[in-house]
């Protein structure tokens, strides 16, 4: 294993045994034995059910990377096998240094301990000797700020309480190796806010960082790459943004289609028949979206085919698809839409999102509760939404998503959604810093 790597996952598989019945269990435990003894062929009373299958990745050091995953796609026995509190049944795990973990809460404390017993025991189990605690011991205490409740027994404590003491003592050790699975959702706002510090900081010292989590934000702002389970596989590794794209496509239940000009239905031929007639000049026949200024060729397009957004038109302050955006003009987004078949109340979504991938701003045609989508989706029809807002956002470089779904009793169906298909380039204004401009007025009274 290279010096720099500190995780080599290698072809790791894990299957676990499934019992139908308790007394199958009991026959698993005892006849196989006894037919072995006696020459003869046995059977099996359980199913196997592989919770990983070939898994394949290396963490270098200092390096954060995200898991990410639909509920059940292996991810938490992928950490377990990793720390070392279950084994593999096929393939090789190799780690380099301490390793910290926040795997569940409450794991390795001693529920009639206090919170300051359970400190001791907690880092001597990670490797500290009575020394080394006692000069953190103190770092630790304010860390979890929990007040008088350190010295009261764990059982005691709040689900917040339990994991604030955990992430304090795994954090404050300086681990070469810091596992956190979906711990950090439990603590409130401030507190997240502090523990994302402190990851920040064990980062530049050299803490290499496994992160499992539901925030497709929290993994595209904290984690240099991600690595993407799905039923026990790992489908992708690579660069945060793509991998939460495709996850996106996964926790709709639908395998990813990318939706191309020639994927229309022959049928739908021009002329076709616009709801409206649009106030901008826009292709309702075919696809040139790409044809314009701002258009990224990097996209992330997907859905089924039953609707196509065909066209784009952008415009500030009445200036067609500019190449640079001023801080506070009056933004136009108009987008034409095809139904290549027949959808009851479709959704149209649009989000903006920094070049990291972070979300700005999201809005669809619900939420604004806009009545005229309810009579839309009319096979053969092209309609022309409009989304008009002031542009109040920082410089720099900024991304628009657009999507056209439908509801199918609880399922979000993805129709046309192209991710990241709009390049917003925002000129300098030294007159605010952050990522909003709020227009804040500032008197003295």
């Amino acid at each position: 294993m290279s010096s720099d790597v500190v995780i080599k996952v290698e072809r790791l598989s894990k299957c676990f045994h499934i019992y139908d019945r308790p007394q199958d269990r009991l026959k698993q435990f005892m006849l196989p034995k006894i037919w072995k003894a006696v020459g003869m062929e046995y059977g099996q009373y359980y199913r196997e059910f592989w919770a990983l299958q070939g898994i394949d990745f290396e963490v270098r050091k200092g390096e954060t990377v995200g898991i990410i995953g639909r509920n059940g796609s292996g991810k938490s026995t992928l950490l377990q096998i990793i720390c070392g509190t279950l084994s593999p049944t096929n393939g090789d795990v190799k780690t380099h240094g301490r390793v910290a973990a926040l795997l569940e809460l409450g794991s390795g404390f001693n529920p009639e301990f206090t919170g300051r017993e359970n400190i001791y025991l907690n880092a001597t189990v990670l490797g500290l000797d009575q020394q080394e605690i006692e000069s953190r011991l103190a770092d630790i205490i304010e860390f979890a700020d929990i007040g008088q409740f350190i010295d009261q027994p764990v059982k005691s404590y709040s689900s917040g309480m339990v994991v604030r003491l955990a992430f304090a003592v795994q954090s404050q050790i300086e681990p070469d190796i810091l596992i956190v699975d979906e711990a950090l959702s439990v603590g409130d706002a401030k507190f997240q806010a502090k523990c994302f510090d402190r990851l920040k900081k064990l980062k530049e010292r050299g803490t290499s960082i496994l992160l499992v989590t539901h925030s497709s934000e929290q993994i595209v702002t904290h984690c240099n790459r991600a690595v993407l389970l799905h039923d026990g596989a790992m489908l992708e590794i690579g660069e945060p943004r793509r991998i939460v794209n495709r996850y996106l496509d996964l926790l709709f239940g639908r395998e990813r289609k990318a939706v191309e000009p020639k994927d229309a239905d022959p049928t739908l031929s021009p002329p076709v028949q616009a709801v409206v007639q649009p106030r901008y000049p826009l292709s309702l026949t075919e696809d040139v979206f790409a044809a314009h200024l701002g258009y990224n060729p990097h996209e992330y397009r997907w859905g089924d085919g039953s609707a196509h957004i065909l066209d784009f038109f952008l415009a500030a302050d009445g200036e067609p698809y500019p190449p640079v955006i001023t801080s506070g003009q009056q933004l136009v987004i108009a987008v034409a839409i095809r139904f290549a078949t027949h959808l009851v109340r479709p959704i149209l979504g649009v989000t903006i999102k920094t070049k990291e991938g972070v979300t700005v701003y999201g809005v669809n045609s619900e939420t604004l509760e806009v009545d005229a989508f309810d009579s839309l989706g009319q096979a053969g029809t092209v309609v022309v939404p409009e989304l008009t807002f002031r542009c109040q956002l920082a410089p720099g470089d900024y991304f628009v998503s657009l999507g056209l779904a439908s509801r199918q009793g609880s399922d979000v169906i993805p129709h046309d959604r192209r991710y990241d298909s709009i390049h917003l380039q925002v000129s300098p204004d030294t007159s605010f810093h952050g990522l909003v401009n709020l227009e804040a007025q500032l008197r003295v009274n």
